[in-house]
């Protein structure tokens, strides 16, 4: 499946914020000047679709989705009972790929994705390659004994990064305490937006 291999530093500055958290000071010097020869030009102002489409551009590029599978997770919580914001942001949370990186196992969500893929990562010691996969509240995500030795891990866990706090985590191995709401996260896009787009 197709997957966007181009500079992450151009989605951050097209959408005006730091949605991969990447720390670079070439990228926090730029991030208010859209990308292009004609960046430095002032913005137009955007329409209230257009508002909608960023939002939605935004949530993809941060959890890495393509088009169809989004619409499709959006589309899914529209349809089951309750809110449907903390719905959208509980299944995008609860994606294996992003728990890895939530529970500081992995330096971004594509490192987290390539470990899963590769069969690195663990659900209830049994080896899941799926990053889509839906983990459950009292779950347990780990890293198998291999990933542990690689020095970019080693330096991750001896950050000690207190994750949020619908996690907790020991040393290589994490758990889903519950699943995540909006108020956990506070996602740097509207899901209110993003649902409406869909919507219509």
């Amino acid at each position: 499946m197709a997957r966007y291999t181009g500079p992450k530093h151009k989605i951050a500055r097209r959408e005006g914020i730091n949605i991969l958290e990447k720390t670079s000071a070439s990228l926090m010097r730029r991030l208010n000047t859209p990308p292009g020869v004609h960046g430095g030009k002032r913005r137009r102002r955007l329409s209230e679709f257009g508002t909608q489409l960023r939002e939605k551009q935004k949530a993809k590029a941060m959890y890495g989705l393509l088009e169809k599978q989004f619409k499709k997770l959006v589309l899914e919580v529209s349809s089951q009972k309750g809110d449907t914001e903390e719905l959208l942001i509980g299944f995008l949370e609860t994606r294996l790929d992003n728990l890895v990186y939530r529970l500081g196992l992995a330096r971004s969500r594509m490192m987290a994705r390539q470990a899963v893929t590769h069969g690195h990562v663990l659900v209830n010691n049994k080896k899941m390659t799926i990053p889509s996969y839906t983990v459950k509240a009292g779950d347990v995500v780990s890293i198998g004994d291999k990933m542990q030795k690689n020095p970019d891990i080693e330096n991750l866990i001896a950050e000690k990064n207190e994750p949020l706090s619908f996690l907790e985590k020991k040393g290589f191995v994490g758990r889903l305490k519950r699943m995540p709401s909006v108020e956990d996260v506070k996602p740097p896009f509207s899901t209110r937006q993003i649902i409406e787009y869909y919507s219509r």
